[in-house]
């Protein structure tokens, strides 16, 4: 699943194409994802002016005229296509996941602009789109997630307060989109390598210097993945034809058996099966 920076990088795609852009026709080919798309779908679209794209943890947030935004979520395998009908390009997914060309199947919903085509493709159908007809159901929308990783709200005094009495681990947490918004597993691992925290330590035992460190790396990582252009965990490019390659950084996710890469350490990385998810740290500098 697209974690938080593979999600920004198609944030900016679809911002810097679509921005100020009117839909001219909507083509709904397959209604039945996730959640059915709704029936007024392609009239709430149609005609409207997106003002931008945004994003909130691993949902992207159509602008549009009037205070009216369509929510998208690409689920386990949903993809966004750019298709320039001027400047026709070899590869036209926005994202770092699965192929960079156009399937020929699975293609359930098409945006059409004057000389541009966004396509939704979703093999596995996991993803949705959620029409929002005002601000305030927007805010409503969120009201039950915790704080992205970037916002002010996730400080030391949230995060220490948050754990106190907590038995969960901290991996758990990490994990938990009502704690923080838009960590996903292969994050998760990495920043508690970063911040020396063993994966299965309960949150109530953290201290503060660990749940600083905790928040510090968040924000690092995270940040450095953006630049990086997110992780292809499968060989593949995006619509520049570029591959991301934060999987270059990995110091533990997919790192079973090697060495680990801290300086002065003699530890092995490690891999832990919980609730059908990959953990992955070091046995003797993660505490």
């Amino acid at each position: 699943m697209p974690e938080l920076p593979e999600v920004e990088i198609v944030r900016q795609s679809l911002h810097k194409k679509i921005k100020k852009k009117s839909i001219k026709k909507v083509i709904i080919r397959n209604r039945n994802l996730r959640f059915k798309i709704p029936g007024d779908f392609e009239s709430f679209l149609k005609d409207k002016k997106i003002i931008k794209v945004s994003r909130f943890s691993k949902y992207l947030i159509i602008h549009l005229q009037n205070e009216y935004y369509c929510l998208i979520h690409l689920g386990m395998s949903g993809t966004i296509h750019i298709l320039d009908k001027k400047k026709p390009q070899k590869f036209t997914n926005t994202s770092y996941y699965h192929s960079p060309f156009l399937p020929e199947k699975h293609n359930h919903a098409e945006l059409e602009f004057d000389n541009l085509k966004v396509i939704y493709n979703d093999p596995r159908r996991f993803g949705f789109f959620e029409i929002i007809k005002n601000h305030q159901d927007l805010e409503k929308r969120f009201k039950l997630m915790g704080p992205e990783p970037f916002s002010d709200k996730f400080n030391l005094n949230y995060v220490v307060n948050y754990f106190k009495n907590k038995n969960k681990d901290i991996k758990s947490f990490l994990l938990d989109q009502k704690f923080v918004s838009g960590i996903g597993n292969i994050y998760a691992s990495e920043i508690l390598f970063a911040s020396k925290i063993n994966p299965f330590k309960k949150a109530k035992r953290l201290n503060k210097n660990e749940c600083l460190n905790v928040i510090l790396n968040s924000k690092k990582i995270l940040e450095q993945a953006i630049i990086k252009g997110g992780s292809s965990i499968r060989d593949f490019k995006d619509i520049t034809g570029n591959k991301g390659n934060f999987q270059k950084e990995f110091k533990v996710y997919q790192q079973e058996g090697a060495n680990c890469k801290r300086t002065n350490c003699k530890g092995i990385i490690k891999k832990k099966m919980t609730s059908n998810r990959s953990t992955f740290f070091c046995v003797s500098c993660q505490k």
